[in-house]
């Protein structure tokens, strides 16, 4: 109990947000490299690797284990966070590397599991012998249940910090960092000027759904064009208008608010829905009315 206590003394922890980092780029890396390679194989025939995926994805992971794990003792991810594994099962204080025996085991769980897991459907889904369905359900029930155990062991990673799969903790290699971490040098000027723009960004996104655009459009439209009174004959003029005071378009199923101006039925009734205190971008009159025109408008009158 002592040697294991001074053993977690004697290395820096890593924290859970720095593995689950290396992970997610371990990931990211697997699936960079997958893109990569089938782009070499755009010009051949369309499927042409959908017979080989699973050997191929197998390949590739055993090339990027052989120059990640094996050589350096950290994956991809962790090699850019500033992370390796260490031989846990150790009795020492100092570090150790992860033996051949815990590399290749490392190798068969994560490379040959997945591509057995990947390969199980397709070796045993044309065998109808009572033998191949029973080494199925067999292979089927044991992958569910390492799945339930790799749960169970991310629940204990969250309550402790260490291992964080499975695969970790069966072999006993753990994450510690590669070198002392130094102290973060923080600018605080930086950080006040990003928190200052980031509470101006919430605040204007709060804001922006509270300002009625097409009200605000109308009364700077109201304002650029001055209201004047209008006589009886350009009363007249604006009552047979030929266009819609919103669209501009010949009014279609024209009707009047009250005012003079002409508009069609669904750009008063949308805009009258959308704010109840609409008015007339032209003379600024409230809506009092929609009713309908009482007289026509001829469309042989727009030939003249």
């Amino acid at each position: 109990m002592a040697s294991s206590i001074g053993n977690e003394k004697s290395v820096n922890p890593v924290l859970r947000i720095s593995q689950l980092d290396a992970l997610e780029l371990n990931k990211a890396l697997e699936q960079l490299v997958w893109s990569q390679f089938t782009s070499c194989f755009h010009g051949f025939k369309p499927g042409v690797l959908a017979n080989f995926e699973p050997e191929v994805k197998a390949f590739l992971c055993l090339i990027l284990w052989r120059f990640t794990v094996y050589s350096k003792n950290a994956t991809v991810g962790q090699a850019i966070l500033n992370i390796q594994y260490k031989n846990n099962l150790s009795q020492t204080e100092k570090y150790q590397p992860l033996s051949k025996h815990q590399k290749l085991w490392y190798l068969i769980f994560t490379v040959g599991g997945r591509w057995l897991e990947e390969r199980c459907y397709d070796l045993f889904s044309n065998r109808q012998q009572q033998s191949f369905c029973k080494i199925k359900s067999y292979i089927s029930f044991v992958a569910g249940l390492l799945k339930f155990c790799g749960l169970v062991n991310f629940l204990i990673f969250l309550r402790k910090g260490t291992f964080a799969t499975l695969t970790e903790r069966i072999l006993g290699i753990r994450s510690v960092f590669c070198k002392p971490q130094s102290v973060r040098q923080v600018g605080f000027e930086y950080m006040n000027r990003e928190l200052l723009w980031h509470g101006f960004a919430e605040f204007l996104i709060y804001l922006l759904p509270l300002i009625n655009v097409q009200k605000l459009k109308l009364k700077i439209t109201s304002w650029c064009l001055p209201i004047v009174s209008l006589s009886d004959s350009e009363n007249t003029l604006a009552g047979h208008s030929r266009e819609c005071s919103l669209c501009g378009e010949w009014p279609t199923m024209p009707h009047t608010i009250g005012c003079p101006h002409v508009f069609c039925y669904y750009c008063i009734k949308s805009n009258y829905l959308f704010d109840m205190y609409f008015t007339c971008p032209k003379c600024g009159s409230e809506v009092h009315t929609l009713q309908p025109l009482k007289y026509k408008i001829e469309m042989t009158e727009l030939h003249m």
